[in-house]
């Protein structure tokens, strides 16, 4: 899938959100190695640490259905400010995504496309826990 289609998914996915707090509304698209994609969106909770991110929501979708090699990721917001995942969520895509990661994001003149070892230099890894 091209970096258009895939953040065409997660434009999509920023309708179901559910963000009456901060009034940011994010959609994610992930596409497995399959050629599958999962979507998911911000659900907010009063208490704000207990809040679902849109790339987790994903990403834990994916992977309760099996899958654990990911080819993409895009991110969107109502705003179309360009939003990156923010370090949590980088966190979360790089127990299962390499360095060379495509992550899909909004820029000014279409998709802007970074790895996840750009966006995450020096991550933690099950190497640090040994």
């Amino acid at each position: 899938m091209d970096d258009r289609e895939l953040l065409e998914i997660a434009r999509e996915a920023v309708e179901r959100s559910y963000a009456p707090y901060s009034e940011y509304y994010v959609g994610a698209a992930l596409e497995t190695d399959d050629g599958s994609v999962y979507t998911g969106c911000n659900i907010e909770n009063a208490n704000y640490s207990n809040s679902v991110h849109a790339e987790e929501l994903a990403l834990s979708k994916a992977v309760e259905d099996g899958h654990r090699e990911f080819e993409a990721v895009a991110v969107s917001s109502d705003r179309r400010d360009g939003v990156t995942p923010c370090g949590m969520c980088r966190q979360s895509l790089s127990e299962f995504c390499a360095a060379d990661f495509r992550v899909v994001c909004e820029g000014e003149d279409g998709p802007t496309t970074y790895t996840l070892g750009e966006l995450l230099p020096n991550t933690i890894t099950m190497e640090h826990l040994e």
